[in-house]
């Protein structure tokens, strides 16, 4: 299969390669970042990237998920950005981080404005959704400028390194997104 790859003002977004295993490797190894999300475990398994990157080929080749990195303007894998696909319901859960460097710098919001556009243009998705712990309000601002909508927080829905936490969820469906163009 070919997969897509985009270009926003400051990003490639592109399919992952093996070659970018080192450096997955060392942005998801940051514990900060990894407290950010609720996937990335730390500490970060040596290999898994490698495991995580032939995942993500597989995925893509079903139509299950598609996953992106980010590379800046000089080259760098700085984060990566994700769709999980929920065919029965023609739904698409967005995901995505980046390194600890490259905080506050908008990536996230400029990378999600492609996939979000791709999943409605694209994928013909009906619905997409995020979620983030309360604690992480960056990521909620992200989905904020993406169009997604607030729809609920759930008390302690999330067991992460032993601790109960909160969570928002967003979403923006196809009609919403449609008036928004």
């Amino acid at each position: 299969m070919k997969y897509p790859m985009f270009l926003s003002k400051r990003l490639t977004i592109r399919p992952f390669e093996l070659d970018d295993a080192p450096k997955i490797q060392e942005l998801a190894g940051d514990q900060e970042v990894a407290k950010t999300t609720t996937i990335i475990p730390h500490p970060y398994p040596d290999g898994w990237a490698e495991e995580w990157i032939t995942y993500t080929h597989t995925a893509m080749d079903k139509g299950d998920s598609f996953h992106f990195a980010m590379i800046n303007e000089q080259n760098m894998l700085i984060g990566c950005i994700y769709l999980f696909i929920n065919k029965k319901h023609n739904k698409g859960e967005l995901r995505y981080w980046v390194g600890k460097s490259y905080w506050g710098k908008g990536y996230c919001t400029e990378a999600g404005q492609v996939i979000v556009t791709y999943a409605f243009e694209e994928l013909q998705l009906n619905r997409i959704y995020a979620d983030a712990f309360t604690k992480n309000p960056a990521s909620s601002k992200v989905m904020q400028k993406l169009g997604l909508k607030h729809e609920g927080t759930f008390k302690q829905s999330c067991l992460y390194w032993g601790v109960y936490e909160d969570t928002v969820v967003y979403g923006l469906t196809r009609s919403d997104y449609n008036k928004s163009k």
